[in-house]
């Protein structure tokens, strides 16, 4: 059974400082002899460390795993030296082929090509030795054959926790009430950005003021058929102007919770006082039906003029190559430079983990 108390927390980026090699030492050291229980929540890192780790856990012995949140790729690699793992019923499981970085920026000959086309079959014979790796051990795991864990490290797919179970990746799929694996949008662009699938899981509940404003808005004003909008200016005075979202000739919108709530976010986003809310419905005073739509036509103003720049930018004429070429020179990196920046674009990644 796993544990609610971990005596290691392995977490963000594999190889980074809360998921390194030398600490995990450190603790399986003072434990030589007792059981170690550790927690695992990772989008994955360096391989190197993970196979490193998966080394220290079977030479410890007695470490067994659990996976929470959203894992994948060295995070499952590092498991696999455990004893026994387990998975918290709500969480996510990948396994996928190995990678490297390529980029090659430049007008090159023939000579040059060909150097870069035998840099790439070196580097192909290199990753499919290390699939072939992974894919045995995990095979050594799941007791299957190589072959199909290597097709399905090909096809990529997140796999749920009951489908790692089936798999034979996880010993065991417990429910212990950790909070479910949450997708922000920060974290589903940045995935996606790196090549990863999008995992099918619950959505930050947490909308931005200005999505919840055009909701609101949709749900206040959506007409049951298409009729000509009146004009505010036509009728400023202090009266109050009833507005209806499904019949025309109805004077009146009855209130609903969802619906009071919207007005409530309406008023705070346009700075307007609270609507009037009576038995007979919610009406808006001519001032506030005007803030409105002065609001959307700002909106509509904002996107006209976006779409002007987007369409002055595409007939601008554009840099030549090899001024482009220019600027990269001038703008190069030292290779210690570009890893450090490689490295910290991977923490920002999957620090953006809930």
């Amino acid at each position: 059974m796993p544990q609610t108390e971990y005596n290691l927390h392995l977490k963000g980026y594999v190889g980074g400082y809360d998921f390194d090699r030398n600490y995990v030492d450190y603790v399986l050291a003072q434990r030589k002899d007792k059981p170690v229980h550790v927690l695992i929540d990772s989008l994955g890192g360096s391989l190197a460390t993970a196979l490193s780790i998966a080394s220290a856990f079977k030479n410890h012995g007695d470490v067994t795993v659990h996976f929470v949140g959203m894992n994948a790729s060295a995070a499952t690699i590092a498991s696999l030296g455990a004893k026994h793992i387990s998975i918290d019923a709500s969480a996510m499981y990948l396994v996928h082929k190995c990678s490297t970085e390529f980029f090659e920026w430049g007008s090159l000959n023939a000579d040059q090509l060909a150097t870069v086309r035998d840099n790439c079959e070196a580097a192909i014979r290199d990753l499919n030795k290390l699939d072939n790796n992974v894919a045995s051990m995990y095979s050594a795991k799941c007791s299957k054959p190589q072959a199909d864990l290597l097709g399905l490290m090909r096809e990529g797919g997140w796999l749920t926790a009951k489908e790692a179970k089936e798999w034979g990746f996880v010993d065991e799929v417990t429910d212990l009430g950790e909070s479910k694996p949450v997708l922000t949008d920060a974290v589903a662009s940045a995935m996606a950005a790196a090549g990863m699938p999008i995992p099918n899981v619950p959505t930050d509940s947490k909308e931005t003021l200005f999505a919840r404003f055009l909701a609101s808005i949709a749900s206040l004003f959506k007409p049951a058929k298409a009729e000509a909008a009146p004009n505010p200016q036509d009728d400023i005075d202090d009266k109050q102007v009833s507005h209806n979202v499904n019949t025309p000739s109805s004077n009146t919108l009855k209130p609903s919770a969802t619906m009071l709530q919207s007005l409530s976010l309406v008023g705070e986003v346009l700075n307007i006082e609270g609507f009037a809310v009576g038995e007979d419905g919610v009406t808006l005073t001519a001032e506030q039906a005007i803030a409105i739509e002065r609001a959307l036509a700002e909106r509509d103003k904002r996107n006209t003029e976006l779409a002007e720049q987007v369409t002055a930018l595409k007939a601008a004429p554009a840099e030549s190559s090899q001024t482009v070429v220019d600027a990269a020179k001038q703008t190069a990196k030292s290779p210690f430079d570009e890893f450090a920046g490689k490295v910290n674009s991977a923490k920002q990644l999957f620090n953006l983990v809930p």
